[in-house]
């Protein structure tokens, strides 16, 4: 038994993919639509220009995967679903975002930590349609709070 926990320590502490940033937001205000940028720097308190910064540090950034927002689009019928819509901070691709659970992980040059899942709201239904909760549930990806304060990029590195 001690060997099989052992072997199962292992694999949940390795994490070999080096994923990517490829999208990045800020929400400047409620109710307003996200700011595209590529570029943005980040402190403990979260990301510059997003409403958000200041507030809960278990939620100051926010992160997607890629992968997922064609999953979510193929279960709603439409062809592409744009990352500002779903409302998230940070969209990665290449690097399996539930595998950082309680986890520190790099972004950038900016240190994260896992905090929980960043589950749907409501408003989802607005965005995506009927149906726009329920297709985005286990595709919500994750929240995390600032380690170490950094820059983040499109096209930088995400990794433990």
């Amino acid at each position: 038994m001690l060997n099989a926990q052992s072997s199962l320590k292992k694999l949940l502490d390795t994490l070999p993919q080096v994923g990517r940033v490829c999208w990045i937001g800020v929400r400047p205000a409620k109710y307003v639509p996200l700011v595209s940028c590529d570029v943005v720097a980040v402190d403990e308190k979260g990301l510059a220009g997003d409403r958000y910064n200041g507030r809960n540090g278990k939620r100051a950034v926010t992160l997607m995967q890629h992968e997922h927002l064609a999953a979510v689009a193929a279960m709603l019928g439409i062809d592409e679903l744009l990352p500002e819509i779903v409302r998230r901070n940070i969209v990665v691709q290449g690097v399996n975002l539930l595998a950082l659970k309680d986890k520190r992980f790099w972004v950038g040059d900016a240190l994260l930590e896992y905090t929980g899942l960043c589950h749907p709201c409501s408003r989802m239904e607005d965005a995506l349609g009927a149906g726009g909760y329920n297709a985005m549930r286990g595709h919500g990806g994750i929240t995390a709070r600032v380690i170490t304060s950094g820059t983040i990029a499109v096209g930088a590195k995400v990794y433990a």
